[in-house]
């Protein structure tokens, strides 16, 4: 049995019958919905299983679509859809290394406040540390001290014997020295020492101790020779 066509709804015979829009048409039959231009199958646009020209064709338009419970479902679905992915590559990216970052102004400017407030967070601590100890630094602390000076058996041997010719001995040319550190005196022939304090009539004793002047409080005694510094 011949098929109806799909415009005028008579028989379509075999010779000639177009398949087409999910119809079959009469050629003749075959043409535009708005112009009735003879159309083939290679320049028909179909709408709504119906064809036209490329004049005539309809134009699509947008149109509102409305928050109703399936859409917000639907969207929420897309959205855990998209999160899952974002961490399904982000564990990917892992251990892959570290992207390159452009040193644009903008990251220059916050690397340097980042320096600056590092700096002055440091000297902060310094400042506390000063205050809290009058130890040197840590390249002068005792472990280092014993490295640079004779153990306190050796250090006392010189003063053992009378002490009044070694307080006259000559000053050694006058050079002046300035305490780098503060210091307290340990025993009663040692002499105290605070940041700054200028120190006359050196008289080196070894590599670690000197005998020396205070000028501020004007006691001469023995010190030690890494606190202080020539100038």
């Amino acid at each position: 049995m011949n098929p109806p066509c799909g415009r005028c709804s008579k028989a379509v015979y075999p010779t000639e019958k177009i398949n087409c829009l999910d119809k079959y048409w009469h050629k003749g039959c075959f043409s535009c919905e708005v112009c009735k231009m003879a159309l083939s199958m290679n320049n028909y646009k179909g709408f709504d299983k119906k064809p036209y020209c490329s004049m005539h064709y309809p134009k699509t338009s947008f149109t509102i679509v409305t928050d109703t419970p399936e859409n917000l479902r639907l969207k929420q679905q897309t959205m855990l859809n998209s999160q899952a992915l974002y961490k399904e590559d982000f564990e990917k990216s892992k251990g892959k290394g570290f992207s390159v970052v452009a040193d644009t102004p903008e990251m220059q400017r916050v690397k340097k406040t980042q320096d600056q407030i590092s700096n002055i967070k440091y000297h902060e601590e310094f400042e506390k540390s000063k205050i809290r100890s009058d130890a040197p630094p840590p390249e002068n602390r005792p472990d280092n001290e014993q490295q640079q000076q004779p153990p306190n058996p050796q250090r006392f041997a010189q003063p053992t014997g009378p002490t009044g010719p070694a307080a006259a001995a000559p000053p050694s040319g006058g050079k002046r020295y300035q305490a780098l550190y503060s210091y307290t005196a340990a025993d009663a022939d040692e002499v105290s020492l605070q940041e700054g304090d200028l120190i006359l009539d050196i008289e080196p004793i070894d590599e670690g101790w000197m005998y020396g002047r205070n000028q501020r409080t004007g006691q001469r005694g023995m010190l030690p020779a890494n606190y202080v510094q020539p100038i």
